[in-house]
């Protein structure tokens, strides 16, 4: 088949055999995986002391202790997630742990977290970035949702071209801030040990508004917690790297763990030493940049505008989590099944238009400011991160191997450290936008959970009959010259009552069955074997591997190289097109065959044949489990 133009901006199909070589090294792994998380020590400081600031500025002193505390729960919830990814070597990070130890319901809490999370993630690393950008160039403010816009389209664009495009255009800005965060720190240090001394500059007086209590204390740890979004990226996405993927999986997260730990570390403690205090204008960042390489030099322009495309890329995180999730939950029947086809490029392209479509929404609601989004987005993360800890827990519980009981105590410390630092942001920030994540999630649950339902009710209905009669195609004398070539997208009713209908009209029927990712052939012939016969003459089952992600492309190709085998005969292709009842089944139904009828009409002249099957309404009670692939 003819390659579209549009995959000119895509890049031309890659075959499915490809998909090892699209796996990625460490090194670039660790910036499509770890932007998000390594950019928050842009403002993750900042947000603890705009938090103790309330205090006054002699609240500022425990900006260190707040700092190693929220180091500590970054090492636990680490080590955690590469005990889940040896547990899980497959990847799913939060929704696969929490799913098979605490439940598949507890598993969609986990799952609507994390998708709400990802798209804030995307939205307000998007707009931070934009703002930095206008902050350097305040004629851009009137423009700052645009760009915005313009960074998601560019964003979403290099995500669809493939992995390995991706990390090429996101490792070096990602090494780039690292690499400037560490010319900070050395000269930070060398300034301290040689020019200003070990003795902390006091900061600016200011008047307390709030006394230094517990409350205002865990406010500030939960906004420094900041600094842990994106942490739990690398588990969801093992499958990035090459083989040995778990293995590269656990070191890559060791080495974000560190990175990330090492640098938050030396901010805090230079805007500690220095006495910076929270100022709108300029970010603490930007003050600490100034104080060591002095404003008007090149290295602390280059650490602005490293910082600016460090938060504009933190939003490939989310573009590479996000479409993963929503595959895993459409491979468990939770969401459409749309989403977890794989497009020519090898990325849930899906997945992917979903994210950019919801994140333009938020940047366009929001118009570009994050002061609303960001305090939301972490309410997700720390969901994540105390179910995935807690049903590790129950894990270690359960199966007791070695050293069970010094995993499971971790765990639990980290459980219960991340359940508290949420409950404290749904505290403390309810009135500031946090109740719309906290409906949000059992909003987002309830939804997962009825497409569940409804994808068991369709399954059980259309089910092939074991008991049914068998199809026998019907001899004709004189033969009529018809043979029918039957689109089998999965062995159910609706393809066998295809089968059925072509056996009435044809001398023979060909049923065409492209194999899909993960299916067995062997169990594919076995089925039908059972449900049609193994002696059925001229009426023969063909199984087809695609090369590439698609699987109209083979179909097509079949039928054109039947209709030049035999041009003495009449082809008509019989495709069964399953009829929604609802506005739900139009979007869980695949509606190939509409695409098959547009790919097959555009070359010549064809007969075709829509044998059509009626979904059954939705029930108040669900179905026996099935699978397969609806049309």
């Amino acid at each position: 088949m003819p390659v579209p133009s549009f995959s000119r901006l895509l890049g031309r199909p890659l075959p499915r055999s490809s998909a090892r070589d699209e796996r990625l090294p460490n090194l670039q792994a660790l910036p499509i995986l770890s932007s998000d998380a390594l950019s928050s020590v842009a403002y993750a400081t900042e947000a603890a002391l705009g938090i103790l600031i309330l205090g006054g500025s002699a609240a500022l002193t425990l900006s260190l202790p707040i700092t190693l505390a929220i180091i500590g729960l970054i090492a636990i919830v680490v080590l955690s997630y590469r005990q889940a990814i040896a547990a899980y070597p497959e990847g799913g990070g939060s929704y696969v742990v929490a799913r098979d130890n605490l439940g598949r319901n507890v598993g969609l809490v986990a799952a609507a977290a994390l998708l709400i999370d990802y798209t804030l993630t995307a939205a307000v690393s998007l707009m931070a970035g934009t703002q930095a950008l206008s902050s350097l160039d305040p004629s851009l403010l009137a423009f700052e949702v645009p760009i915005a816009l313009l960074l998601l389209v560019l964003v979403g664009w290099a995500n669809l071209r493939g992995l390995r495009e991706a990390g090429r255009v996101f490792a070096l800005p990602t090494y780039a801030f690292v690499v400037m965060i560490l010319l900070l720190t050395v000269a930070g240090l060398r300034d301290l040990t040689f020019h200003h001394g070990w003795s902390p500059d006091a900061p600016t007086f200011t008047a307390a508004l709030q006394p230094i209590g517990l409350f205002l204390i865990l406010r500030a740890f939960s906004s420094g917690c900041s600094a842990m979004t994106g942490i739990e990226a690398i588990a969801n996405g093992v499958q990035v790297f090459h083989e040995p993927a778990p293995l590269n999986a656990r070191k890559t997260l060791l080495v974000m763990g560190i990175l990330l730990s090492a640098m938050f570390l030396a901010i805090s403690t230079m805007g500690f030493m220095y006495g910076v205090v929270p100022n709108p204008d300029i970010t603490v960042l930007a003050q600490i940049g100034q104080r060591v390489f002095g404003g008007g030099s090149v290295l602390y322009w280059i650490l602005q505008i490293s910082t600016l495309l460090i938060l504009v890329l933190a939003a490939n995180t989310a573009f590479s989590g996000f479409p993963r999730l929503a595959a895993m939950l459409a491979e468990d029947h939770c969401l459409p099944m749309q989403m977890k086809l794989l497009g020519d490029r090898l990325v849930y392209q899906n997945g992917i238009g979903v994210l950019v479509a919801i994140t333009a929404l938020i940047i366009v609601i929001c118009r570009g400011d994050t002061t609303v989004a960001v305090n939301l987005y972490a309410l997700g993360v720390f969901t994540a991160f105390t179910l995935s800890q807690l049903g590790l827990v129950r894990r270690w519980w359960k199966l007791r191997g070695e050293g069970w009981q010094g995993r499971m105590a971790m765990n639990a410390l980290g459980s219960i450290t991340t359940f508290v630092v949420l409950m404290v942001i749904v505290v403390s920030k309810f009135d500031e936008g946090a109740w719309t994540v906290v409906i949000a999630i059992p909003l987002l649950v309830w939804g997962l959970a009825l497409i569940r339902r409804r994808y068991r009710e369709v399954f059980s209905a259309l089910a092939p009959d074991p008991d049914g009669s068998p199809l026998k195609l019907v001899p004709r004398d004189p033969p009529s010259g018809h043979h029918a070539i039957v689109w089998i997208a999965s062995i159910m009713k609706p393809s066998l009552e295809a089968v059925r209908y072509a056996c009435s009209f044809a001398d023979s029927v060909t049923a065409v069955l492209v194999v899909q990712k993960g299916e067995d052939a062997g169990q594919l012939s076995q089925m039908w074997d059972r449900y049609v016969g193994s002696d059925t003459g001229e009426l023969e089952l063909v199984l087809l591997d695609s090369p590439f992600s698609s699987l109209l492309d083979p179909f097509c190709d079949f039928v054109m190289e039947q209709e030049q085998r035999h041009p003495e005969r009449i082809t008509t292709v019989v495709m069964p097109v399953a009829i929604p009842r609802d506005r739900l089944d139009v979007a869980l139904l695949n509606q190939r065959a509409g695409n098959l009828f547009e790919a097959l009409s555009t070359d010549q002249s064809r007969v075709f044949s829509i044998v059509r099957y009626f979904v059954p309404p939705r029930s108040t009670q669900g179905g026996a489990t099935s699978s397969g692939s609806m049309e």
